[in-house]
């Protein structure tokens, strides 16, 4: 009974840690030629460009899912920046820079069937959350 009784608690402890970390998760939206900046100015993040759209339009069956590749230019409270490249499915997601992980999670919007899309009408969701040692 003690056993169940320490489990209970030892659960709710580590779920309260683990509800507190991820509370600290920042979600950014980003219009594609644009840069928001966190709530913190600690990074500001740009929208450089679409680089390609191959994901599979809605409505319709494919032999995978496809992928989209977007340019992103993050920049730091000092200044310094640098360019990374995030997928949707294929390659690398997201990025690490300046102490904190930023992580592509939604483009907008899909493919549709025989519907083309201006290239400036993208806008990339991303996660930014601070690293700890």
């Amino acid at each position: 009974m003690k056993t169940i009784f320490l489990s209970l608690i030892l659960m709710l402890v580590c779920g309260s840690v683990i509800t507190a970390q991820a509370q600290k998760n920042q979600t950014l939206k980003v219009r594609v030629n644009q840069q928001k900046s966190l709530a913190r100015n600690n990074l500001t993040i740009k929208f450089v460009s679409l680089v390609e759209d191959s994901r599979c339009p809605e409505g319709t069956r494919c032999v995978w899912a496809g992928n989209a590749k977007i340019r992103v230019k993050i920049t730091d409270s000092l200044g310094k920046s640098e360019i990374f490249e995030m997928n949707t499915n294929m390659g690398a997601k997201g990025a690490s820079f300046a102490g904190y992980a930023v992580n592509l999670t939604n483009l907008e919007p899909g493919l549709r069937a025989n519907v083309r899309i201006n290239r400036n009408a993208y806008t990339a969701t991303f996660s930014i959350s601070k690293l700890t040692r």
